[in-house]
């Protein structure tokens, strides 16, 4: 018992971290926010709050419901999956909110108030998004403080990326593969390294590192919710015209992905069963995949076989990549996100710079300024570039043809995977430095944070779940 008062010295301390952290944002949003339009019933807020809140609430419903649920395949981490993913996800849409309205006006280089309407709230859900992502990464290995701090940092190189990625490189990236989903896989996989490499090789010490019938059926909830609701994730910020498109291709690439994830399953499992893992996760990839494309002219075959190669490549990553990944780099992925995410992502965004290097105007018509507006004319006076009649373009871009839009789009997602890899590593070696790691005996253990109906009340197994590593302050729960 004597380890008893540290361990809940430590929990308490949290406690006091996210009172505190509540009481920064008041200020802040106090200080640095106002309405988009301070007359709330200006038409034009209104008719734009009309047509996105839809949106907004379907989003809203995969991260607390679908990622909370999905992560709920650990047989004795229930309580945590579905509790952390509601709060870390409601600390993060506060400060992304922030963050994002910071690279913005670094981007602008003028300091105004940070102007808060629907997009606003849709884009700080995919920031949580981005993050619940990391989440899967580290699921059962990380405390509630720990992954505070982790969140500050991740929304902090987020937005960066983004800046850099959507403002600066001009990379079209509608659904997110990029943005979201690959930069929130590569940030969770770097710290997952930088924080467990050193765990011994067979982590699953208290049995806990699996899952049952009854937690399998929970995790495929969040399956559901995620695989139905993502063609609004994917067309949340579309405009009008362009949300048609992606809602087709979106449906099109998750039915592929399904169909060829119980394909691979057979194929590809040592006793050809399908096995809840790939269909709980793989099922999603075609969604993942065709985010950058979604609302591009990628033809309804195009989707199809996005999410196809999608849902058999991440397969193949839970068969065989995430096994040679722990065993050759220690590399532990509790959620298989590199599969689900990573890998996924990288595909969308290789099919977002096919899609871009082959858009012309027979397609898209005047829209063609509207999904890549760079490639509007320098002068509009003239009206053309090269061989192509660009009168009917309003903005004035840079005057890129389809070669230029396609390599800032790999470019995009390069700089990407520098960002997320680098900072991801970093922040987890900052994490890990500071003390207070969650013993490895105690992993996927619902125990070590709740309490747990039926659970002894004061348990030593509850008391000494943290193992202090040093005596400075400890990040952990």
């Amino acid at each position: 018992m004597a380890q008893e008062a540290p361990s809940r010295a430590s929990r308490t301390r949290f406690g006091y971290v996210a009172s505190l952290w509540q009481v920064i944002m008041i200020i802040l949003f106090g200080l640095v926010t106002e309405y988009a339009n301070q007359n709330v019933l200006a038409s034009n807020e209104e008719g734009a709050f009309r047509d996105k809140y839809p949106f907004f609430q379907d989003v809203h419903v995969m991260i607390f419901v679908g990622f909370g649920f999905l992560m709920t395949f650990l047989q004795d981490y229930g309580y945590s999956s579905v509790g952390f993913n509601f709060l870390i996800s409601a600390l993060t849409i506060q400060w992304a909110i922030l963050c994002n309205g910071f690279w913005h006006n670094v981007h602008l280089d003028k300091w105004d108030q940070i102007r808060l309407d629907i997009e606003s709230l849709i884009t700080a859900d995919f920031a949580a998004g981005a993050v619940m992502i990391t989440f899967g990464a580290l699921l059962g290995k990380v405390s509630p403080m720990q992954m505070f701090f982790i969140m500050i940092f991740e929304i902090f190189f987020y937005g960066l990326n983004e800046m850099i990625g959507a403002y600066e490189l001009h990379a079209v990236d509608m659904g997110g593969s990029i943005f979201v989903h690959a930069f929130g896989a590569y940030f969770g996989l770097g710290c997952s390294w930088a924080m467990t490499r050193d765990a011994p090789p067979e982590e699953d010490k208290n049995g806990k590192n699996g899952a049952t019938k009854t937690s399998d059926m929970f995790a495929m909830i969040g399956t559901l919710f995620l695989w139905m609701f993502w063609p609004s994730f994917n067309g949340a910020l579309a405009e009008t015209e362009q949300q048609h498109r992606v809602v087709i291709n979106t449906v099109l690439a998750l039915t592929a992905s399904c169909v060829m994830a119980f394909a691979a399953d057979i194929l590809l499992r040592k006793h050809s069963k399908f096995d809840m893992v790939s269909i709980q996760n793989a099922t999603l990839a075609g969604g993942v995949a065709v985010g950058s494309s979604s609302d591009l002219v990628i033809d309804p075959w195009g989707a199809l076989l996005i999410g196809a190669v999608a849902g058999f490549v991440s397969v193949y990553g839970y068969v065989k990549i995430q096994p040679a990944l722990k065993e050759k780099f220690g590399l532990d992925d509790t959620c298989g996100v590199h599969n689900l995410h990573g890998i996924p992502g990288i595909i969308g965004a290789l099919g977002g710079v096919i899609s871009a290097a082959n858009a012309g105007t027979d397609e898209y018509g005047v829209n063609i300024c509207t999904v890549f507006a760079q490639r509007a004319p320098k002068d509009n006076a003239t009206g053309m570039i090269g061989s192509e009649d660009w009168h009917v373009c309003e903005a004035t871009g840079k005057g890129w043809d389809a070669s230029d839009q396609a390599q800032h789009q790999l470019w995009a997602l390069l700089v990407t995977l520098g960002i997320s890899i680098g900072s991801g590593i970093f922040v987890g070696t900052l994490v890990k430095s500071v003390g207070g790691m969650i013993d490895d005996e105690h992993w996927y253990d619902d125990e070590t944070h709740w309490e747990v109906p039926g659970a002894s009340e004061g348990s030593e197994k509850d008391t000494s779940a943290v193992t202090p590593a040093s005596n400075a302050a400890q990040l952990s729960v």
